[in-house]
């Protein structure tokens, strides 16, 4: 209860990778973390193992059906979402992206001038929050009713931690985090349903791109008739894909930059080189190839999807382990990035691995920030943009100091996240410094 997911990634890194079962009282699920067994689950059987059972229960609690989900309904969200996800499609919103984040960026210059310190975890989510309501909302949403929008995610993404660690208790009984949660949900929704019929209001099909008006004309049609509520559904899956892991990522960052000086000066010298001292531009982010290298190895130690849950539907077998219908089956990245059998180093945090000269041939499903298979997370394309866009506009006008510097607990909730609070300082870069 401590560290529960430092606790798995034990587990599964004392057993080499061997299947673990997991005793948590009337519950035994099995940890997967061998890449084998991960591609057999992901890939090779994906049909066998599905998104069911109560490790998704507290998710779909505000995510409802769609792209969580399986069979037709998830083929029909998968269909109408994925060309919104493509590398083409997001490479066109990146000026977009890079406006809005620049602007927020530019807004934290008041707590650059006071030397007041920010939440590294609220900040970066609402410059993410910003960017996404810019690039997948079309402009329909205020920049205050994002503001809004964004801790209510925060707060579901958190607030299931008990519930993800004791899945079987029953939903009658009240547990920590459910007042939070349930409180959280009717909020989002207060917000959501108001957009979503103000976009039908307006003709949202009328051949304009952003996330809802896809959505009204996919799943309402032409006459209007459709699911308001799989639209609302689509939509809050969708707005909490494409934020998440990159906050959640970017919060972990600054920390680690603190605890690796020498990185965070190389990645200095590199953004001042390319970017200089202006905010990043989408032609800046194939040139920041430090940077990129810094996001993998952010990627694989510290990947917000840390837990992938998935139930058995019929007997199998992996890795010679019987597994019987009904069994739920947990991948963790966060254990197999750090199997040593496969990573050189495991717990180092190492950005130079991942350089084309020293980067050694692994197994392919040794890492697997995003998931893997035909349930990989759409959202991959928009974070290898928006990523590099935020930390470079940062740094490329601020250094960023950690005030309260301390040992580091990942909170079990939906991502991720730190569990304690991350405060940074920001002190201007002056333009004769970067010359």
């Amino acid at each position: 209860m401590k560290d529960p997911v430092a606790e798995l990634a034990r587990m599964g890194t004392e057993a080499a990778g061997q299947v673990v079962r997991v005793d948590l009282g009337p519950f035994r699920p099995y940890l997967v973390s061998h890449p084998d067994h991960v591609q057999q689950v992901l890939t090779a059987q994906w049909s066998n193992f599905t998104r069911d059972g109560m490790f998704w229960r507290p998710v779909r609690r505000v995510t409802g059906r769609g792209i969580l989900r399986e069979g037709d309904e998830w083929v029909t969200a998968r269909k109408i979402l994925q060309p919104l996800f493509t590398a083409r499609y997001t490479a066109n919103l990146a000026e977009d992206m890079a406006d809005a984040i620049a602007e927020r960026v530019h807004g934290l210059e008041v707590h650059a001038q006071t030397g007041e310190p920010i939440d590294a975890a609220d900040q970066m989510t609402a410059i993410i929050n910003q960017a996404v309501v810019k690039v997948l909302f079309g402009g329909r949403i205020s920049r205050d009713t994002a503001e809004r929008l964004a801790p209510e995610f925060a707060t579901c993404a958190t607030s299931i931690a008990f519930r993800l660690l004791f899945p079987f208790v029953p939903y009658s009984i009240k547990v920590p985090g459910d007042r939070a949660y349930l409180r959280a949900m009717n909020n989002i929704d207060e917000i959501v349903y108001p957009l979503i019929e103000q976009a039908r209001r307006e003709g949202a099909s009328e051949g304009k791109t952003d996330l809802i008006s896809v959505l009204l004309a996919a799943r309402l049609g032409p006459d209007g008739r459709g699911d308001m509520r799989q639209v609302r559904d689509d939509l809050v899956s969708m707005y909490a894909t494409a934020t998440e892991t990159t906050a959640t990522s970017l919060t972990w960052l600054w920390a680690v930059l603190h605890e690796h000086p020498d990185v965070s000066a190389r990645l200095h010298e590199e953004i001042g080189r390319v970017v200089g001292h202006d905010p990043a531009r989408p032609e800046h982010v194939p040139r920041l190839t430090y940077l990129n290298m810094v996001l993998q190895e952010l990627l694989r130690l510290y990947p917000a999807g840390w837990l992938i849950p998935r139930q058995a539907v019929s007997d199998t077998k992996i890795g010679g382990v019987p597994i019987k219908a009904g069994s739920q089956v947990l991948i963790s990245p966060f254990t197999t990035h750090r199997l040593a059998e496969f990573w050189d180093r495991p717990l180092e945090f190492d950005p130079g691995r991942w350089t084309g000269d020293g980067a050694t041939p692994r197994h392919r499903y040794a890492f697997f920030p995003f998931g893997a298979g035909p349930h990989s997370c759409l959202g991959q394309n928009l974070f290898r943009i928006e990523a590099p866009l935020v930390i470079a506009s940062l740094l490329s006008r601020y250094r960023l100091t950690v005030t309260n510097p301390q040992p580091l607990t990942a909170l079990p909730g939906a991502s991720a996240r730190p569990k304690e609070q991350i405060m940074l300082r920001l002190v201007p870069i002056e333009r004769s410094t970067r010359s």
